[in-house]
């Protein structure tokens, strides 16, 4: 039986566990607090992850950073995937990274052989740790905006009437439901053979943020949010791309979620509220 070692046992871990156990995996979690039946362990402690007992055929490490800084990106994804490759050398790695990495602004589709170069610090940490995985023969995952139950931003913001417009709504917004994302990661890893030194773009299918928010005013019969103020502050900068998917679609894959009005109807959302 194939093992899988998920490091970073949260929103993205959970479905990681029950897809990879459906498909006939042994499946050991790990996270800083031990939190949900995982082992505790802190993936930035080379003592700690050096002290991690087993053998595991496959490691994802999907840990978050928590929503800190370049302190945070620097101890979780570079330190923390350090440690992963120095406790277990033979196993097969995948990080999952994040599109932000690409920085472009011009609406243009992107691809895995896009120049990825972002502005900020912590995505120049992020391709930092990009890269030492490609060099050990590890797999990069680029994922989009997470969603998924009890996890929307966009559809949160929009029903309590604090969404914004950025200018006339024309970036470009790329996002996965995490299931979708963990059944990716799944076909990734039984690929045969399992690609290596690969990096797969994790994202259903871009729209913009006019059109995500047309959707929406059109199930829930509201009116379209307003425009922000000049310059809003975004926590993924200003870029604006197409991610392309196709890569993924070519080894079988499909998006099961599209858009958030599947998480509107899977959260038991009307178009009265919550239900």
């Amino acid at each position: 039986m194939a093992s899988l070692l998920i490091a970073g046992y949260g929103f993205l871990g959970k479905s990681l566990e029950r897809e990879f156990s459906r498909s006939g995996w042994s499946v050991k979690t790990i996270n800083r607090s031990g939190s949900h039946g995982a082992v505790p362990c802190d993936i930035s402690s080379a003592e700690c992850v050096a002290e991690f007992s087993g053998a595991y055929d496959l490691v994802i490490h999907c840990a978050a950073s928590g929503g800190g800084g370049q302190d945070a990106y620097r101890k979780v994804y570079l330190a923390g995937s350090r440690n992963l490759l120095a406790r277990f050398p033979e196993a097969r790695h995948v990080f999952t990274s994040s599109t932000s990495v690409y920085a472009q602004e011009d609406h243009s589709v992107v691809t895995e052989a896009s120049p990825a170069e972002p502005e900020t610090a912590t995505g120049r940490i992020l391709r930092e740790t990009e890269k030492l995985i490609l060099a050990s023969g590890g797999i990069v995952a680029r994922l989009s905006a997470l969603y998924g139950p009890h996890r929307c931003h966009v559809l949160k913001n929009f029903l309590n009437g604090t969404a914004r417009l950025d200018g006339e709504g024309e970036r470009i917004m790329n996002f996965i439901h995490r299931d979708d994302a963990a059944r990716a990661l799944c076909l990734i890893a039984t690929q045969p053979p399992v690609p290596t030194g690969e990096i797969f773009n994790l994202t259903s299918e871009p729209q913009s943020q006019r059109e995500i928010y047309a959707s929406l005013v059109a199930y829930f019969v509201r009116a379209m949010p307003p425009m922000a103020d000049e310059h809003p502050l975004r926590k993924r900068g200003r870029s604006s791309k197409r991610v392309s998917n196709e890569k993924l679609r070519s080894l079988g894959w499909e998006p099961k979620y599209r858009d958030f009005l599947s998480i509107a109807q899977e959260c038991g959302i009307s178009t009265h509220g919550c239900a």
